[in-house]
């Protein structure tokens, strides 16, 4: 293979020349043109878009605050439910419920509780364990 050398190959010439003294006078013509183009200011709020834009952006919150109130309203554990959450809890025994007792809750257990004979009777005839709950 022939050996290739960059300088000595004929160049080829590109085509594009620029005109004579056009970089004499350029950067003063570029400075006349600049000068001449006067900048119209339209403030942001006498745009059309904008108005629009905004108006569209008040509609789409007026009707996203009653959906959002829905969604934040805290909902209260009612006892069924926080007990048969419980229940299926087979890891959480007795002695991890006491020890998340707080003075508060203690104070409402050792409240008297009023059951009536009969009440006490039904709940010892239903229930075949009856060792369990005396042990518990």
């Amino acid at each position: 293979m022939k050996e290739f050398k960059l300088e000595n190959t004929p160049k080829i010439k590109t085509g594009f020349k620029t005109p004579e003294h056009y970089f004499d006078d350029f950067s003063a013509k570029v400075l006349q043109q600049i000068e001449k183009k006067e900048i119209k200011i339209i403030p942001i709020y006498k745009r059309k878009e904008v108005v629009a834009m905004f108006a569209a952006a008040v509609v789409v919150i007026t009707l996203m605050i009653p959906i959002i109130n829905t969604y934040n309203k805290s909902k209260e554990l009612d006892e069924a439910t926080l007990e048969t959450y419980l229940s299926y809890q087979s890891n959480l025994n007795q002695y991890d419920l006491i020890r998340e007792l707080d003075t508060k809750d203690i104070e409402e257990i050792n409240q008297n509780v009023v059951l009536e004979q009969e009440t006490l009777e039904d709940v010892l005839s239903s229930n075949p364990n009856i060792e369990n709950l005396i042990s518990e």
